[in-house]
């Protein structure tokens, strides 16, 4: 079923919108989970998480790109279960963030900075090539380590390194452009 389809079912609160979600993205859902929870019964949860916020969430919600919607609250919800379990464990959560804390902006009003950022983030990687745009995805959307990057992507953990370092120094100078400065 097309996610169109799928949307309308929502929005009728047809309960099969939740099996046909499943079934379409119940496997992309897990492995968004896993790979931030590194936990098969914790990511289980959160999938099954997931679907009862896109149940509350549509209607009013009618996103545009459906499995970046339910893969975006896949992710946040694992994130959440991640720092609720300690601070001491977060897995990466807290190196991918002071990773990329130097190319942000500080925060001002939350909702149209958020927006802002976000097409400023997609500006920015459809701007970079396919293999930097998965490497920049893998760590800092699915906080992947830099050693499974690297072995992901089949190259070696300083080369990975590396081109996050570039990644990260080309975001800087692309954010001062748009005129979203520190």
């Amino acid at each position: 079923m097309d996610d169109e389809k799928i949307i309308s079912l929502y929005w009728k609160r047809d309960e099969r919108a939740v099996e046909e979600t499943q079934n379409k993205y119940g496997g992309l859902l897990f492995s968004v989970a896993f790979g931030i929870l590194q936990n098969r019964e914790d990511s289980e949860e959160c999938v099954n998480d997931t679907y009862v916020r896109l149940w509350q969430a549509i209607p009013p919600e009618e996103p545009d790109n459906f499995p970046g919607y339910v893969c975006c609250i896949a992710r946040n919800l694992a994130i959440d279960r991640v720092k609720l379990y300690a601070a001491d464990k977060r897995r990466g959560l807290k190196v991918a963030a002071d990773e990329l804390a130097a190319c942000l902006p500080e925060a001002g009003d939350a909702v149209t900075d958020r927006m802002a950022m976000t097409k400023a983030f997609e500006r920015f990687l459809a701007s970079e090539s396919p293999t930097n745009r998965m490497i920049f995805m893998r760590r800092y959307f699915y906080l992947d380590s830099t050693s499974d990057v690297a072995r992901t992507m089949k190259m070696t953990d300083v080369s990975v390194r590396v081109a996050l370092y570039r990644i990260r120094r080309r975001l800087r100078r692309f954010l001062e452009e748009e005129g979203i400065t520190l």
